[in-house]
C-alpha cells in the first residue's frame, strides 16, 4: 500500500476526530504535514538528518542549518566517525545543545528516526540504495547529482519517487543561478534561430597513468563494507597519487571518482550540471537521444580507469546533436555552447557570451516561454517540500540529464556507435551495451523497483 502524505486540512480533520473520541487509536503525524507555522518551535520544522558529511555533504548541512525558522537537523550519518563527530559538533554549536545524533549506517537511521527530510552527498555507487531506501519511507529528499550511477539504477529512483509522492532536489543548482535560466530561455525563444548543435564542454580527467594500488590498514573510524556498498569487493588502499595538494582529497572521500566501479570521473561528475543545461535551453528535459558514438582515452596503468579523455556525440530525433567532451577538446572550454542559424550562445559559471553582444541585452516578454524561477537552490526544495511542488531539478529530469553521459562511457568502452531508444531506454541491435545499464549488485544488495 503507497504511504499516502497528510495535508493540513486532513490532519485537522484528524485531530478533531480525536478530540470527539471518534477514532480509537492515536494519529503520528510528521512537522511536514503541518506546513509553515511562522514559528521557530522545534515541533513546526521540518525533521532532517544529514547522510555523507563529507566536502559537499558538509556545505550542504551549512547551508540548511541558516533555515532555523523552516528545518531542525537531528542526526547526521557518515562511515566515517571523524567526518560524523566534526558534523555533530557544528549542528550541536549552532543549536546550543548536545542534541545531534550520529550513525554509520543509513538504513539504522531511517528506521530509528522519524525524518521529513534527508540531505545526502555521497559516492554515485551509493546514490540509488541510499534513494530509494528513504523513498519508500517518504521521506523527501536532497540529493547530490550524478542521481545514479548507472540509467536503470535512475530508472528505478525516478519510478519509486513517484510512487510514493517523494519531493527532490538535485544538486545541479545551476538552474536556480539567473545567467543560467536566462541563456536557456534566450535559446528556447529564438534569440539565435533554429539550434542545430550544442557543445558542451567538461572538465579534464585525472591520466593517463593513474596511482598504483596501495594497500593499507582500513583504519577502525571507517565503515569500509558499508562504503562498498552495492559495488564488488576490493580490499581497503589509498585511492590518491602519492602527492596529492589537496588534503581534502584523501582517502576514500574524493578520488573514487576515477574508478569505475564508484564513479565515471570528470564525464560524470560534472555531466549532471552542463548537459542538464544543454538540455533546458532544448526543450529535452524528459528525452533523450537515439545515437551516440564517440571515443575515449583511458589511463595506462594504475587504479583510475575511466576515461581522462573523452568526446563523443548524441544525435535527438530532430536532428540536433550535442557533443560532449573534456574543455581540452572544444573551442569555448568549459561550459555549454549552442549553435543556432543566426548565431551562437556560450555560458559557464563565469561567462555569458553570445557572437553578437547585443542578444545578452534582450528581454524575455512576457507571451514568450518563461522557465523555472528558483533564486536559492536549497530554499527551493523546503518551499516545495511544503507546497508538494516540482522543484526546479526533480527526478526525471536530473536522470534524463545525466543519462547522456553514461550513454556516451557506454559508447565509448563498447567502441561503437550506438542506437538507443529514449522511451523505452534501451540500446537497439546491441546487448553488450545493453549489459551496461545495469551491473550485478554485491550481496545482500539489491535494488528493485
Amino acid at each position: 500500500m503507497i504511504k499516502q502524505r497528510m495535508n493540513r486540512r486532513s490532519f485537522l480533520q484528524k485531530s478533531g476526530a480525536l478530540a470527539a473520541g471518534l477514532v480509537g487509536f492515536p494519529y503520528i503525524v510528521r512537522a511536514s504535514a503541518l506546513g509553515k507555522a511562522g514559528t521557530v518551535a522545534p515541533s513546526n520544522r521540518l525533521v532532517m538528518a544529514q547522510i555523507g558529511c563529507g566536502g559537499m555533504g558538509g556545505g550542504n548541512l551549512n547551508t540548511f542549518l541558516n533555515f532555523r525558522n523552516d528545518i531542525q537537523v537531528i542526526a547526521v550519518c557518515d562511515v566515517d566517525d571523524h567526518h560524523a563527530q566534526e558534523k555533530k559538533s557544528i549542528v550541536d554549536n549552532h543549536y546550543g545543545n548536545q542534541d545531534c545524533k550520529t550513525y554509520r549506517d543509513f538504513r539504522e537511521l531511517i528506521e530509528t528516526e522519524s525524518l521529513d527530510i534527508v540531505s545526502h552527498a555521497l559516492p554515485d555507487h551509493l546514490h540509488a540504495v541510499v534513494s530509494v531506501a528513504c523513498a519508500r519511507k517518504g521521506i523527501d529528499m536532497y540529493g547530490e547529482k550524478p542521481f545514479s550511477r548507472m540509467i536503470s539504477e535512475g530508472r528505478i529512483m525516478c519510478d519509486v519517487m513517484q510512487q510514493y509522492g517523494i519531493i527532490w532536489q538535485t544538486g545541479s543548482w545551476q538552474r536556480s543561478k539567473e545567467t543560467f535560466r536566462f541563456a536557456s530561455e534566450l535559446v528556447r525563444n529564438g534569440r539565435i534561430g533554429t539550434v542545430s548543435h550544442v557543445e558542451v564542454g567538461l572538465p579534464n580527467g585525472e591520466g593517463p597513468v593513474g596511482p598504483s594500488p596501495n594497500l593499507i590498514p582500513k583504519p577502525a573510524y571507517i565503515e569500509y563494507d558499508l562504503w562498498l556498498g552495492p559495488a564488488p569487493w576490493k580490499p581497503y588502499q589509498t585511492l590518491n597519487r602519492e602527492s596529492e595538494p589537496n588534503p581534502a582529497k584523501t582517502g576514500l572521500h574524493y578520488n573514487w571518482r576515477h574508478i569505475f566501479d564508484y564513479s565515471g570521473g570528470k564525464l560524470t561528475d560534472w555531466g549532471g550540471h552542463h548537459i542538464d543545461i544543454a538540455h533546458w535551453g532544448l526543450g529535452f528535459d524528459e528525452t533523450g537521444p537515439v545515437a551516440v558514438e564517440g571515443t575515449g582515452k583511458y589511463p595506462e596503468s594504475g587504479i583510475y580507469n575511466v576515461a581522462y579523455d573523452y568526446d563523443f556525440v548524441c544525435t535527438y530525433a530532430n536532428g540536433v546533436t550535442i557533443r560532449i567532451a573534456n574543455r581540452s577538446n572544444l573551442p569555448h572550454g568549459q561550459g555549454v555552447c549552442w549553435y543556432g542559424d543566426q548565431g551562437w550562445l556560450f555560458v559557464s559559471r563565469g561567462e555569458l557570451l553570445a557572437s553578437d553582444p547585443s542578444i545578452l541585452r534582450e528581454q524575455i516578454g512576457p507571451d514568450e516561454i518563461q522557465l523555472y524561477r528558483s533564486q536559492n537552490h536549497h530554499e527551493n526544495f523546503i518551499d516545495c517540500v511544503k507546497s508538494r511542488k516540482q522543484t526546479v531539478t526533480p527526478p526525471e529530469i536530473a536522470h534524463r540529464s545525466i543519462s547522456v553521459a553514461f550513454l556516451g562511457e557506454i559508447a565509448m568502452l563498447t567502441g561503437c556507435a550506438l542506437k538507443w531508444d529514449p522511451e523505452h531506454e534501451r540500446f537497439i541491435g546491441n546487448e553488450e551495451a545493453n549489459r551496461y545499464l545495469m551491473r550485478s549488485y554485491r550481496s545482500p544488495w539489491r535494488l528493485y523497483a
